[in-house]
């Protein structure tokens, strides 16, 4: 792993900790790596292991499996290959692949890995002052992949994140899909499109937090100027295809190229996701009158006000990332903020997920969202989808993450007990088949409990002076 923080503050070697068992083995594969000190000769056998722990079947057994798309298994197993789920079903009616490592897990739970649709992480400052709508900022130019923000949310069990910037514009860039793996650069997480492009929407606020003074010059100064100033970048967006169209290719006749108008020409065409920060139930019924007038896909996030308006929100489809506060606070449009947020929108038929917002809310603590919202009425199995299934259908990645299914990527957590229990820890996270956490190892678990050196290199996302946040 990159440089995990030792208590001292010391950087340990990339493979540091990664094959010590929790699940007990039963075919050992080679040594050990819980030793402080190894032998050059040990280190280059960890070495061989580890580029070989993809080719070699992992059967995890005896757990009780949360799917998500599907029944629980009391007692299942569990087959990953090649990053890939390749067998999922009750212990003792899955046949597990010749020459695999069997790892029992009695007593432990197995589900997939967690969802993050809205995720701060390394420090993603995008947009700047000068303007309140700037499309053509891409968030991946400002992210720390090194940052122990990353490890902390590994031991949180999530394993898919949507990385945004703040909500202090109207629209402040557009967001990075990743996988939490470990990596030293955002091109090891980032997640790709067919096409090789980079996966990601693009993040859009209203409500207070993009409101300025008069003195601000370009900005907002009211929630209606807030939509008018939308409403005529969208316009010039329309304008702008238009004369790309009436082109046909004629370079003489073709508009000046202009980035951030080709990426609000995208959002139309239904090629990005806008993620929209609000609030108020008036301010939430704006994002969706503009979403249907100008034919965007939106999520709605935060959404503090989104029991007042749920027929609404079900009626235009609009899929709604929760987040799930338990301390009330933050600013005044986010008063009436419930924890019945979740339940209400679920049984009104609207898509629900949850997010961190990290740091609003800590990415060790995301399982307390669904445990809160079951507390407040919401069923178990909706609270678990919103954790996973959900995240991976507003991201698109559906096909690829949110449960376990043969064919998906082996993203896995595997947890101490029931995932809503506040005794329960995540002791081993899985990306693409590879263990990213292992509570065990003497670093993971300082990054999941805290103490000196856990959060050294972290940079904490804020914009106070931009009046963003959550």
């Amino acid at each position: 792993m990159f440089g995990k923080w030792t208590g001292a503050g010391g950087a340990k070697e990339v493979i540091s900790g990664r094959q010590r068992q929790t699940c007990s083995p039963t075919r050992a594969l080679g040594i050990t790596l819980g030793m402080r000190f190894i032998t050059i000769g040990l280190l280059v056998t960890a070495v061989a292991r580890f580029a070989l722990g993809q080719d070699v079947p992992i059967a995890f057994t005896n757990a009780h499996v949360i799917p998500i798309n599907g029944d629980e298994i009391a007692r299942g197993t569990v087959v990953i290959h090649q990053g890939k789920i390749v067998a999922v079903g009750a212990s003792g009616e899955v046949t597990i692949p010749t020459g695999a490592e069997q790892r029992d897990c009695t007593g432990k739970t197995i589900m997939p890995g967690l969802v993050d649709t809205h995720s701060h992480l390394g420090g993603p400052w995008a947009a700047d002052g000068s303007a309140p709508i700037q499309p053509d900022v891409h968030v991946i130019d400002s992210l720390n992949v090194r940052d122990a923000g990353y490890q902390k949310a590994q031991a949180g069990g999530i394993t898919t994140a949507n990385i945004m910037s703040g909500s202090g514009h109207l629209l402040s860039g557009q967001t990075v899909y990743v996988k939490l793996r470990d990596g030293k650069t955002i091109d090891d997480l980032a997640i790709k499109n067919p096409d090789g492009s980079i996966a990601g929407g693009v993040k859009m606020a209203n409500g207070t937090n993009s409101i300025r003074q008069a003195a601000a010059g370009p900005f907002p100064g009211t929630r209606a100027k807030s939509a008018a100033l939308v409403r005529e970048q969208f316009t010039k967006a329309i304008e702008y295809r238009d004369k790309i169209d009436r082109a046909k290719g004629d370079e003489s006749k073709l508009p000046s190229r202009d980035r951030g108008l080709e990426v609000l020409v995208d959002i139309m065409a239904g090629k990005r996701v806008v993620h929209h920060h609000t609030h108020r139930h008036d301010d939430i019924l704006t994002v969706l009158r503009l979403s249907k007038e100008f034919g965007f896909k939106v999520v709605l996030h935060h959404v503090s006000e989104a029991w007042k308006v749920a027929p609404q929100i079900a009626e235009a489809k609009a899929p709604c990332s929760v987040i799930v506060i338990d301390s009330p606070g933050g600013k005044p449009e986010a008063k009436d903020l419930s924890l019945e947020t979740g339940k209400v929108l679920d049984e009104a038929g609207v898509l629900v997920g949850f997010h961190t917002d990290d740091p609003i809310t800590d990415s060790r603590l995301f399982l307390r969202s669904a445990a809160l919202s079951v507390r407040a009425g919401m069923k178990r199995d909706r609270a678990l989808y919103a954790m996973t299934m959900a995240g991976a259908i507003m991201l698109d990645m559906d096909k690829q993450v949110g449960s376990i299914e043969v064919g998906k990527d082996a993203d896995l957590i595997i947890l101490t007990g029931d995932p809503l229990s506040v005794y329960t820890h995540v002791q081993e996270t899985y990306v693409d088949g590879t263990r990213v956490f292992d509570r065990s190892n003497e670093e993971d678990r300082l990054m999941a409990t805290g103490g000196y050196g856990a959060g050294r290199d972290q940079m904490l996302f804020t914009e106070c002076c931009l009046g963003g946040g959550q």
